[in-house]
């Protein structure tokens, strides 16, 4: 698939992206390539391929949930401008 000028500085747009006139040749190619390849993985066929989350058959290593640093809520408070409770006070954002 080949990209024009036209269909970059949309892209581009979409993405809020800015990119200089100069570039757009190079972007408009590399868009291209990309897309040439996401074609290409298309025409693959899948069928019998179960989806998997990982290639290999790993499972997550976990650590024990064990506090391992002592409360400095006291600490961070004074830096606060606002505080009740133990808690931030903060400016009301929603009515």
């Amino acid at each position: 698939m080949s990209l024009d000028a036209a269909e970059v500085v949309k892209i581009a747009h979409l993405a809020r992206l800015a990119i200089e006139e100069k570039g757009i040749p190079d972007y408009a190619g590399s868009l291209s390539s990309i897309l040439d390849l996401v074609e290409q993985m298309g025409a693959v066929d899948t069928a019998g391929v179960e989806p998997m989350a990982h290639p290999f058959e790993l499972s997550q290593r976990l650590r024990p949930d064990e506090v391992t640093e002592t409360n400095q809520r006291d600490h961070f408070m004074k830096n606060a401008p606002r505080v009740e409770d133990g808690l931030f006070l903060v400016p009301q954002v929603i009515e």
